[in-house]
């Protein structure tokens, strides 16, 4: 086992293009990380860079606490899973498991040992006179995981492993890995640009985006305590929601959310107390699409008007422009339990519940988050 430090990795190809700026994080010894960001946020290239295929401009990677920026690929005692797998497709799967192991000259008896072992970790037993075009989709992946963990490895790299199957084996095969690597142990860095596989297999997340590191934090933490506007508006299925609003005091000393036209009074806990420090100051305020609830049109909340419904047997997802605002108006989307019927231009209300709230300055950084805050 291994760990990994980025220290303030810049990656700049020929012609100036920049693709990693000042990417600084830690991964720990028989820790997994997710790398996960859009299309083009500089993930891969992370992955590329820890592998040896392509040279840092500047800053020092270290493994195991050892500078390898100048340590070539075959040193650095890393194994990698590809998108596309990669199997050779004129070996059987024995003699794809069987050639890291040759290439390094280990006697046969040893090689024999640990196919032999990782066929049993993967259940390839059955599998392994057979070409990789005689496999399924999954098969082939556990294949390809086999060959790089055959070599026992300090650091596990898998880039996309799972983008090519189909949305239910992808499920199946994304708790073969998860269960897989906890049993081994080995430190992993697992990149994906979806964030179930992200969020379900990583002990932390880390988020990208246009080649810098967005936030990095465990799951559950990610989630409840997005560090700026792009980590909220990008976890989540659906994201959170996001709109510009401002804070107003009232005379009667209470605290009022202002959504263009409409006036929403907060009942806020006593440990938000300081969100008054930001009282007539533009906001982006951010709630997640379950902490909103239906509330009668003439009943206190944010008034909206129905735009679409998403109907999803255990849940509906309701699509409402907000009344009131400066056209383009934000659009909230609300999960609601069950089959729950709208029309198209029919007028709902929605109540917020301060506990739930973010908000978010000017810069996009995180201001507050109530449920943080009334949690501490």
């Amino acid at each position: 086992m291994a760990s990994i430090d980025f220290e303030h990795i810049d990656k700049i190809y020929p012609g100036g293009t920049q693709a990693i700026f000042d990417y600084s994080l830690s991964v720990g010894d028989g820790e997994l990380v997710a790398f996960v960001g859009p299309s083009g946020c500089g993930k891969s290239t992370l992955l590329r860079l820890l592998a040896g295929l392509e040279t840092i401009t500047r800053g020092t990677l270290r493994i195991d606490g050892q500078p390898v920026n100048a340590l070539p690929p075959q040193r650095r005692n890393l194994a990698m899973v590809f998108q596309d797998y990669a199997l050779y497709p004129h070996m059987t799967v024995r003699r794809n498991l069987e050639f890291p192991l040759k290439m390094r000259d280990l006697p046969e008896a040893e090689i024999k040992r640990l196919v032999g072992w990782v066929a049993e970790l993967l259940s390839l037993g059955e599998l392994l006179e057979r070409l990789p075009k005689q496999l399924s989709g999954g098969q082939r992946q556990r294949v390809a995981m086999g060959r790089a963990l055959v070599r026992q490895p300090a650091v596990f790299l898998m880039d996309e492993p799972l983008s090519n199957l189909d949305a239910r084996l992808r499920v199946q095969i994304r708790a073969e890995i998860g269960e897989l690597l906890d049993r081994t142990g080995i430190t992993t860095i697992y990149v994906t640009h979806d964030q179930a596989e992200a969020m379900t297999l990583g002990d932390r997340v880390a988020v990208m985006d246009r080649g810098r590191l967005q936030q990095v934090a465990p799951p559950q933490e990610l989630y409840e305590r997005p560090a700026n506007v792009f980590v909220a508006g990008f976890i989540g299925n659906p994201p959170m929601n996001l709109f510009p609003g401002r804070l107003v005091t009232t005379p009667a000393g209470g605290l009022n959310l202002h959504l263009g036209e409409q006036s929403l009074a907060l009942a806020l806990p006593d440990a938000a107390e300081r969100w008054r420090s930001w009282s007539e100051t533009a906001l982006t305020v951010g709630i997640r699409p379950e902490h909103l609830r239906l509330r009668d049109p003439g009943a206190e909340g944010v008034r909206a008007t129905v735009v679409d419904a998403e109907y999803l047997g255990h849940e509906t997802l309701l699509h409402a422009r907000i009344d009131g605002m400066a056209a383009p108006a934000p659009v909230l989307v609300a999960r609601l339990a069950g089959i729950r019927p709208f029309d198209k231009g029919q007028a709902v209300g929605l109540s917020v519940d301060a506990n739930r709230l973010h908000l978010f300055g000017a810069d996009g950084l995180t201001l507050i988050n109530a449920t943080a805050e009334v949690a501490a």
